[in-house]
């Protein structure tokens, strides 16, 4: 099992960011995930099989207050996540080398808290996402480098017909273990790489078609025997968002993201598993 543990604090950027009174809207997000992870030994084309569920809960809250005394505005959305299953994930070890491959494939289901005449107005998102992902690791001696790969691609929304873009993922770890601590640098990468579609909903019209996401950072983990606790502490660097529709004939481009900062801890620890099996004493004979 783990559970997971996020704050993110943010301000929307990017050429049609909204200003309130000359000042970017802010975006805080609070959100929580239990996640499940089944190992039963099983081995396939030489590698081990895992399975993956994560359900997140979130809230969600954007708006803007110049004087603390008040918001000029202010939304917030509170309510269940999309679940997200990964039914394969095979893991090969490289002989001894300490290498580590992982390849698998998740879906982001549309479980969450939809709302509104369009789907977004809560938490949930109304459509399927399909994850593949690819994870390298070198684990030997104390040191953990890994680079993770995924990319979601997002099929219609079923209410309104819109197709978000893919989106590509890139996260890179590299840390030591010092006695029960771990400490080391981490970061990714976030970015759209395809256009969006738009739909007769929207009469056409698309409200962000690419961005991109860079960030930095440092994990500070410590080992309690029977659980691990891993704490990520990142800051989005640099963010750009491009090819919104105008807003108008000709006028500029509307794309925005949000980038801030994030922190995040995940608690890991072992659910259950079966007892070892009993040692036999050895048998000599004369």
């Amino acid at each position: 099992m783990f559970d997971q543990l996020l704050t993110y604090q943010a301000k929307v950027v990017g050429p049609g960011a909204p200003l309130v009174n000359g000042n970017p809207v802010k975006v805080s997000v609070a959100s929580e995930a239990n996640g499940f992870l089944f190992v039963p030994g099983w081995t396939f084309l030489g590698a081990t099989y895992d399975a993956v569920i994560v359900q997140p809960f979130a809230l969600s809250n954007s708006g803007f207050n110049p004087s603390n005394t008040g918001p000029v505005f202010n939304t917030l959305q509170v309510g269940v996540r999309n679940t997200y299953v990964v039914p394969v994930e095979l893991s090969w070890k490289l002989g001894d080398s300490g290498f580590f491959v992982k390849t698998g494939l998740g879906f982001q289901l549309p479980t969450g808290t939809i709302t509104g005449a369009n789907g977004l107005t809560s938490i949930g998102s109304p459509w399927y996402t399909i994850q593949p992902e690819l994870l390298v690791s070198y684990l030997k001696d104390g040191w953990a480098l890994s680079a993770n790969l995924s990319l979601e691609i997002n099929t219609a929304s079923t209410v309104t017909g819109y197709t978000s873009g893919d989106v590509l993922h890139a996260e890179f770890r590299a840390t030591k273990a010092i006695g029960k601590w771990t400490v080391g640098p981490v970061g990714y990468y976030m970015g759209q790489v395809s256009n969006d579609t738009s739909s007769a909903f929207y009469h056409g019209a698309i409200n962000l078609q690419r961005f991109n996401i860079f960030s930095a950072g440092l994990l500070v983990g410590y080992d309690f025997g029977g659980a691990q606790l891993n704490v990520w502490a990142v800051d989005q660097y640099h963010a750009d968002a491009h090819g919104g529709t105008p807003r108008f004939a000709g006028g500029p481009d509307s794309a925005a993201i949000a980038t801030g900062w994030k922190v995040l801890a995940s608690l890991s620890y072992r659910l259950w598993a079966p007892d070892a099996p009993a040692v036999q004493p050895a048998l000599y004979r004369k």
